[in-house]
């Protein structure tokens, strides 16, 4: 529980500290002119909203909010997309592509995943449908009570 907790924290912060990774890792890299201007242009707004269209949805679940927690699902998705986040920001000539590629699907499915989630948590449950459910036969009159008399079955 404090991992999914710690998570739940960490994702509004993240939004801003990972696209300034990307940026810290070009520096720190000497990547190039070109790789500067695929962080300001692409990458940097990419991973910010992304992040903040991730937080929306996982945090908009109720379960989330009551809980303060994320589910499993979520910390294995965030949590690999983060390190692979990471990893890109390392422009490493060998692994960019395979890892800037496997970024974005795993953000994809992280995507799909927390969708699927708040989907299946705002629909009706079957309990709720069934006492919520209209009469069946004649309309009742609202305004008339109807009190049933129980009896003692020792009596």
């Amino acid at each position: 529980m404090p991992l999914r907790r710690g998570l739940f924290h960490w994702l509004l912060p993240s939004a801003v500290i990972l696209p300034l990774w990307l940026l810290i890792g070009w520096i720190a890299s000497d990547a190039g002119g070109w790789a500067l201007a695929w962080v300001i242009v692409i990458a940097i707004p990419s991973v910010l909203v992304g992040q903040l269209v991730l937080t929306l949805l996982i945090r908009s679940r109720g379960t989330v909010r009551h809980t303060r927690a994320l589910s499993w699902w979520d910390v294995a998705g965030i949590g690999l997309w983060h390190v692979l986040t990471i990893l890109v920001g390392f422009f490493s000539e060998a692994w960019f592509w395979p890892l800037l590629i496997g970024a974005t699907l795993v953000f994809f499915a992280v995507f799909w995943s927390s969708l699927w989630q708040l989907l299946q948590e705002a629909r009706p449950s079957v309990i709720l449908r069934r006492y919520t459910a209209p009469a069946r036969g004649p309309q009742a009159d609202p305004t008339v009570v109807v009190l049933e008399e129980k009896r003692d079955p020792l009596r």
